[in-house]
């Protein structure tokens, strides 16, 4: 008999609820989340240079662009919006015709069962690209987070399912 010990790891195999537990990692299509911009204008579509595959694009075109989506057999997008207009405290980020607020209120009405991720920042929709408030060269936690929630509030209001602070 050999006098090394062999250790059969079977405790990993007793039932189907460990064996799901540790098994391969399976990556689905369905498991993806799409990114999409949205900006002001009309029959834009601009690719990403950084990202070949997806557009910057205005909201007319929003729906051939999520039929894509849906064609491919993604579930979930998540919202990036590119405003035409910024401030010092992005407070285009937080109306409720605001340009994430329509992208939303659009996808949800022609495609309710898409998961709609509504990305939550404010330097997209500020004038200096930070995000949040700044004041004499630093950001205000206090304020920055009030602008914060009121946006999260318009875009669960628009019909976001998932808010997401970036």
């Amino acid at each position: 008999m050999n006098s090394l010990q062999f250790n059969r790891h079977r405790r990993l195999r007793q039932s189907g609820g460990m064996r799901a537990l540790v098994r391969e990692t399976f990556l689905h299509t369905e498991d993806l989340i799409y990114p999409i911009f949205v900006l002001e204008g009309e029959n834009i579509r601009n690719e990403v240079p950084s990202m070949p595959g997806v557009y910057q694009i205005s909201l007319d075109l929003l729906q051939a662009a999520m039929q894509e989506v849906v064609d491919l057999g993604i579930r979930s997008v998540i919202v990036f919006g590119l405003p035409a207009e910024k401030d010092e405290v992005g407070s285009s980020a937080y109306c409720d015709h605001g340009i994430v607020q329509r992208a939303i209120k659009q996808i949800k009405g022609e495609f309710p069962e898409l998961v709609v991720v509504a990305d939550t920042c404010l330097c997209q929709f500020t004038s200096h690209g930070h995000c949040g408030v700044i004041e004499d060269g630093i950001i205000l936690n206090d304020e920055s987070l009030a602008v914060l929630a009121k946006t999260a509030v318009s875009q669960a209001k628009a019909g976001a399912d998932i808010i997401a602070p970036s």
